[in-house]
């Protein structure tokens, strides 16, 4: 393990908000996707914590890749206990480095395939990129030829968790907002990374600005669905406050609110030296917030996922 240092400003990724409708219905040129939002800097180097940083390592199994949504590869981890089931479970990751899911999977110790996808900067791409429900159908569709194919038997998928780093949520919520698939997903774990636009946009709440729930419909239906004790939903965010559009605290105490929860005050250490300081529990539904307004704070999450991962899906 290491201290968080260049790497964290390299893969330091923040969220990129939707993107308007298209005006081709109405015959106007369609222009192109917009760049990431700006948002104000946030420091690179954090000494408080100590921000301890997982490393690869052998994982046995069998990787494959494929090609995926927006012609981008998919990266499939498929681990031997799968070859003597007829069904596997799927974890599917949206942002960072393949191997670190993986290795959270693996950390499962179950018929679970890992599948991971980066589709670039901001969480624009990634929703973008399943907006069409028939894109996630024909990822779970490959992802079951690929374990066919190392198996060599017949497969089918089981039980199907999604999570989303960063601006990979944005993936998420596009395929909660299908119905089909938002009854399909069991789990969903969201790492720092649940974004909206501030209306007017860029007016923080403080300035009398208000969050624009379009980004958090179906994440919310997924709460509340997990709340029930239907569906199991972690949400994980930092105190990070980008400035241009809502933080991941402003946008979890959105849901809190609309579910009519209420955030418990806490002092816990969590995963990889993280600072707990809130947290709130209904059945299968739990958000857990974290100290730090930093990139290395943001880092944390992703490497805190083999821990968050396993108490999401443990039953």
């Amino acid at each position: 393990m290491h201290r968080c240092g260049k790497t964290a400003s390299s893969i330091f990724i923040v969220a990129l908000l939707w993107p308007p409708p298209s005006a081709s219905a109405q015959g106007v040129p369609v222009a192109p996707p917009p760049a990431p939002a700006p948002q104000q800097a946030s420091p690179m180097v954090e000494s408080t914590r100590l921000h301890e940083r997982l490393t690869p390592r052998a994982l046995g199994g069998t990787t494959r890749s494929f090609t995926g949504p927006a012609g981008k590869p998919v990266e499939i981890w498929i681990p031997d206990r799968v070859r003597s089931r007829d069904a596997f479970d799927v974890v599917v990751h949206f942002h960072g480095a393949a191997w670190l899911p993986e290795q959270a999977v693996a950390a499962l110790e179950s018929r679970t395939v890992a599948v991971v996808l980066n589709l670039g900067a901001g969480s624009g791409i990634y929703d973008r990129s399943f907006a069409d429900p028939a894109a996630f159908d024909t990822l779970l569709a490959t992802v079951t030829r690929e374990v066919a194919a190392v198996t060599d038997r017949p497969s089918r998928v089981g039980r199907v968790t999604l999570v989303g780093f960063s601006a990979g949520h944005g993936a998420v919520r596009a395929i909660l907002r299908e119905p089909r698939h938002l009854a399909r997903v069991d789990a969903v774990l969201l790492l720092d990374g649940m974004h909206t636009s501030y209306v007017p946009a860029g007016q923080v709440l403080a300035a009398g600005g208000m969050l624009d729930p379009l980004n958090l419909v179906s994440l919310t239906a997924f709460a509340r669905a997990a709340a029930y004790g239907d569906k199991r939903m972690l949400i994980t965010h930092s105190e990070i406050f980008p400035g241009t559009y809502a933080s991941t605290t402003e946008t979890a105490d959105w849901t809190l609110l609309s579910m009519a929860l209420v955030r418990k005050p806490v002092l816990k250490w969590g995963p990889r030296g993280m600072q707990q300081l809130s947290e709130v529990h209904a059945r299968n539904f739990r958000v857990l917030g974290f100290a730090g307004t930093t990139a290395p704070d943001h880092i944390d999450q992703l490497h805190a996922m083999p821990e968050l991962l396993k108490r999401l899906l443990s039953r």
